[in-house]
């Protein structure tokens, strides 16, 4: 090849390169919110209450009747993944515990996945997550039928179970039972981060509207929320917070209703907290990201995965292959 055709081809890898990963960098740049101020009295107040909070109390009054206590009091985990699923869906649970959710280490530091979920209608279904939370102490289930206008109060539950049980956690990722998370890639980019606390973390939604069609299941009345947008706040499909983050959410729920979506309720309290939400394109939201070995060791979530597809490329990024350029 003549030089010229050289160049060109040079000049189309780089150029390559430069969308693929300078299109993160620069969604991120235009997402990153303005950090909020902390003179604010209330904001100021929730920051010292979470700071000095005492957690004996809660662990007298739950708000979950299988509780996983014993698996984390004392451990130092350095992320604490908390998967929302359905009481009837055994199966996927499995197919986590297989794959994904079978990571306990990575890179010497400890991982623990454990499954949120409310109570079923059914009897019989009952008996069998009491025969699975006994088998694989890895279910918190809540007082609540689980249902989708009970959604949040899982959220608060998670939340308030993980400031009362697992204060040692560094890390909670709150994802959701049809998701594949890339752990190494993700526990990588937060051993990378120098910012060590308010640490809110995933796919940044901007000027999120509420739902006033009082027909819609997401219906959020006006007096219940009076603003014409949210707060910024990441996406429910999977997003990490930092411990003091979850205990400063803690003390802001108090202040917020709880008919919001789960994961603007959480925004909205961290808002509250002065707590800024940082972007990931990494993240994948709601979009089930089509399959590459390379782009899914690279990605800490894609959507949407089903069983066969699950099973298939867990075991491809496993396999210890490492990825060019």
């Amino acid at each position: 090849l003549r030089t010229h055709q050289w160049c060109f081809i040079l000049f189309n890898v780089l150029l390559f390169h430069i969308l693929l990963f300078g299109a993160d960098l620069l969604e991120e740049y235009f997402l990153r919110s303005l950090p909020l101020s902390y003179t604010d009295a209330k904001t100021l107040e929730i920051r010292e209450r979470a700071r000095k909070l005492d957690v004996d109390p809660l662990k007298a009054n739950l708000s979950y009747t299988v509780s996983s206590a014993a698996t984390c009091s004392h451990q130092e985990i350095f992320l604490l993944v908390l998967v929302c699923s359905s009481p009837e869906n055994r199966t996927r649970r499995n197919m986590i515990r297989q794959t994904w959710g079978n990571v306990t280490d990575t890179r010497g530091y400890a991982v623990l996945t454990l499954f949120a979920l409310g109570k079923p209608a059914s009897v019989t279904t009952q008996l069998e997550i009491n025969e699975e939370s006994q088998k694989h102490r890895d279910i918190i289930e809540g007082s609540f039928i689980d249902s989708p206008e009970t959604q949040t109060h899982k959220m608060l539950m998670s939340v308030e179970w993980t400031v009362t049980f697992c204060p040692h956690a560094r890390y909670i990722l709150k994802t959701d039972e049809d998701m594949f998370v890339g752990i190494p890639s993700l526990a990588g980019y937060l051993l990378s981060l120098t910012q060590l606390e308010d640490i809110y973390l995933g796919r940044v939604i901007h000027q999120g509207v509420p739902n006033r069609d009082p027909k819609s299941p997401g219906f959020v009345p006006f007096h219940q929320y009076p603003e014409e947008f949210y707060p910024d706040y990441c996406d429910g499909s999977a997003f990490v917070m930092s411990q003091d983050v979850a205990r400063k959410v803690y003390v802001a729920t108090k202040e917020v209703p709880v008919s919001v979506p789960p994961d603007v309720f959480v925004g909205i309290c961290a808002n509250k907290a002065g707590i800024t939400p940082i972007h990931s394109s990494r993240f994948s939201g709601g979009k089930h990201i089509s399959y590459n070995r390379c782009c899914y060791k690279f990605i800490f979530t894609s959507s949407n995965m089903k069983k066969d597809e699950l099973f298939k490329d867990w075991k491809e990024t496993s396999d210890g292959k490492d990825c060019s350029l």
